[in-house]
């Protein structure tokens, strides 16, 4: 038997309720409390505001370099040892991105690191705790952090041993008043997730289990949850879906279909989670023969023989109304075939199992 490794440090709790295990895993620290505008309007921050010494709930989807800066600036002028996470992956990331004490009190240590590699010695940091309010970013289990930079037209992906939640607290009652839209986005995001973990060189037996239980519970779970948004069962099995999707992924990484993503919210401005899922029939198609034992597993999580789950993912997408060809985005057939020729050549592109090796 060749040897596998698996590792994931973030303490996760889940379930109806995990919210209430916020006091203990706090013991007494001093918070601060990240979120996005609309939180307080959907009274996700009534039980929250007591626990700690401010709120800040400004945090707007794709985070990009020059508002974390400002963000870098408001979260170290208070006086707190954690950093509370509640949000989807926007605010998570947002989160990561602003943990970590620099030298010079600024947030240009780190867009340093992003931009150049420039490391630099971290005096202190803040520890996290990751309360997903969508059923998709997986980010509450991972390290790391996607940053934009609209400047430079580039995504840049953050990553330090710092950046692993504490923690993550994932609590379907705080996803029942999704609207429809983030819903089936955030879904579509989690479906990519157990899936570029499937078609991954660095696939391991946890990972893969973890991805065809995810990608079989969000095919049969998404559909009936977008007619019945307000259904507990359905939100707590999206939920435990995509939790184990983010836990798949925090060991492989995501590959192509994310690699292809970036451009199309960068230069097309699609939301991430359509972006990472539209190309899924077409990155199956390049998946599926190039290798059995993953081709079995994509026909496990799927349902279906394996030359049939390009086909399957096709009509999922079709029932969800999600368009799967780039020219229903305004990408002309040269653009799209030099956007794949790119994301192969991506840092996650190259972990599909289609792509050529480093």
């Amino acid at each position: 038997m060749s040897l596998h490794r698996f590792h994931n440090p973030v303490r996760t709790i889940a379930g109806q309720g995990a919210l209430q295990a916020l006091p203990d895993l706090l013991a007494g620290r001093r918070a601060l409390l990240l979120s996005f505008p609309e939180a307080g309007p959907l009274g996700l921050l009534d039980d929250l505001r007591a626990q700690v010494v401010a709120v800040i709930d400004t945090i707007t989807p794709n985070p990009d370099i020059a508002d974390l800066a400002a963000l870098y600036d408001e979260v170290w002028r208070h006086d707190a040892e954690v950093l509370i996470a509640l949000g989807g992956g926007s605010v998570i990331d947002s989160a990561k991105a602003v943990l970590a004490g620099t030298p010079g009190g600024t947030f240009d240590a780190i867009a340093a690191l992003l931009r150049e590699g420039t490391r630099f010695d971290m005096p202190r940091c803040k520890a996290l705790i990751a309360v997903p309010t969508t059923a998709g970013t997986g980010s509450e289990v991972t390290p790391w952090a996607t940053v934009w930079d609209r400047e430079q037209q580039r995504k840049h992906s953050l990553q330090l041993d710092i950046t692993w939640p504490e923690a993550a607290i994932v609590d379907p009652a705080l996803m029942m008043k999704l609207p429809a839209a983030v819903t089936l986005q955030s879904g579509l995001d989690a479906l990519s997730h157990a899936l570029e973990a499937l078609w991954n060189r660095h696939a391991n037996p946890v990972s893969d289990a973890l991805a065809v239980s995810a990608a079989r519970s969000i095919v049969s779970t998404l559909p009936a949850l977008m007619k019945q948004l307000d259904d507990p069962a359905l939100r707590e099995a999206m939920a435990l879906a995509a939790l184990q999707a983010g836990l798949a992924f925090s060991n492989t990484r995501t590959a192509l279909a994310h690699s292809l993503s970036y451009p199309m919210t960068l230069r097309h401005g699609l939301p991430h989670g359509i972006a990472c899922s539209f190309t899924l029939p077409l990155v199956a198609r390049l998946a599926i023969g190039r290798d059995a034992g993953r081709d079995a597993l994509l026909a496990q999580a799927l349902d279906v023989p394996a030359q049939q789950v390009p086909a399957r993912l096709e009509s999922l997408l079709h029932t969800l109304g999600v368009r799967t060809s780039f020219a229903d985005y305004g990408v002309g057939e040269a653009e799209a075939a030099a956007l794949l020729d790119e994301a192969l050549l991506g840092d996650r592109g190259r972990n599909f199992i289609g792509a050529a090796s480093a």
